[in-house]
C-alpha cells in the first residue's frame, strides 16, 4: 500500500533543532515529492492521497515524513507492472466523488474524484478542501460540486469530439444526505451557512447534465484518493480504476 493506515503525519514531526535540520539537509525529499506528483498526475491515481499528504511537509520534512516517502517508493516498485488501461467498448462517462471523513490537524478534509470513460480512468484528483466544513455531509456536498465541474468540462470536450446529444453523466456519492440535499431545495438550519457557490450542483442536476446516485462506501473507488486503506482495499480499488498488468 502507498501509505500505512497507522501512519499519522504532522508538523510536530518536523525538525526544530539545528542538528535535526542538518540531518535532513542532504535527503532528497523535495526531489522525491516532485517525482511523485508527476507520476500521480499522469499514470498512478492510486498514490494520489499519499503524495498529497507528504507534499504538505516539503518546507521542513522530518524523518517520519521521509519514511512515508520511502513507503511510496516501495509501493511503486511492487506495482511497476500495473498500467492504466481502457477497453474498445464505448462506455458512458461515469464519476465517483468522495471525501475523507476524518479531519487533519488543520481541520481541512481531502476531496477526491475520478471519472471513467471507455472502461478506463481518464481524470482524477485528490486535494485539500479550501474551507473548513462543519459536517461530513457538507464536506461531501462540496466534493461533489468540484467533481461536477470537472464532469462538465469532460462533457464539453466529448461534445466536440463526438457530435450528438450526451446522456446525463452519472456521479456516485456514498452519502444519502448529500444526495437528498441536491434534490429537495428546501431550507435547512444545518445547511444555511453553505456558500451559494457550492449549490451549483443543484443547477447542474436540474439541467440533466449530471445524475447523482448513491453508492455504498465499499464500492466507492475514490476512497483510495482520500485516505490510507488496508492492502486488500487498495488492490481492489486499483483494479476498479483499471490499473492492471498489460
Amino acid at each position: 500500500m502507498p501509505m500505512e493506515t497507522s501512519t499519522r503525519l504532522s508538523t510536530c514531526q518536523s525538525p526544530v533543532t539545528t542538528f535535526k535540520i542538518t540531518k535532513m539537509h542532504d535527503i532528497p525529499y523535495l526531489e522525491a515529492v516532485s517525482l511523485f506528483m508527476y507520476t500521480s498526475l499522469s499514470t498512478c491515481p492510486d498514490i494520489s492521497f499519499a503524495v498529497q499528504t507528504v507534499s504538505q511537509f516539503s518546507k521542513n520534512p522530518g524523518l517520519a515524513h521521509w519514511d512515508a516517502v520511502k513507503q511510496i517508493f516501495h509501493y511503486l516498485k511492487g506495482t511497476a507492472d500495473l498500467w492504466l488501461s481502457c477497453r474498445a467498448v464505448k462506455d458512458n462517462l461515469v464519476g465517483y466523488a468522495d471525501v475523507d471523513g476524518s479531519m487533519a490537524e488543520d481541520r481541512h478534509t481531502i476531496s477526491g474524484y475520478a471519472f471513467m470513460l471507455f472502461g478506463g480512468t481518464v481524470s482524477w484528483s485528490a486535494k485539500w478542501q479550501e474551507i473548513v466544513s462543519l459536517s461530513t455531509m457538507e464536506s461531501k456536498y462540496v466534493a461533489i460540486t468540484h467533481a461536477a465541474k470537472e464532469g462538465l468540462w469532460i462533457r464539453s470536450l466529448l461534445s466536440q469530439l463526438f457530435p450528438g446529444k450526451l446522456d446525463p453523466t452519472t456521479l456516485f456519492s456514498d452519502n444519502q444526505s448529500t444526495v437528498t440535499l441536491t434534490k429537495d431545495h428546501q431550507y435547512h438550519t444545518r445547511t444555511k451557512h453553505i456558500d451559494i457557490q457550492f449549490h451549483f450542483i443543484c443547477y447542474v442536476i436540474e439541467n440533466s447534465s449530471i445524475r447523482l446516485i448513491y453508492c455504498p462506501t465499499n464500492d466507492m473507488v475514490t476512497d483510495m484518493l482520500t485516505k490510507a486503506l488496508p492492502s486488500m482495499k487498495v488492490k481492489h480499488f486499483a483494479s476498479q480504476l483499471r490499473l492492471s498488468a498489460p
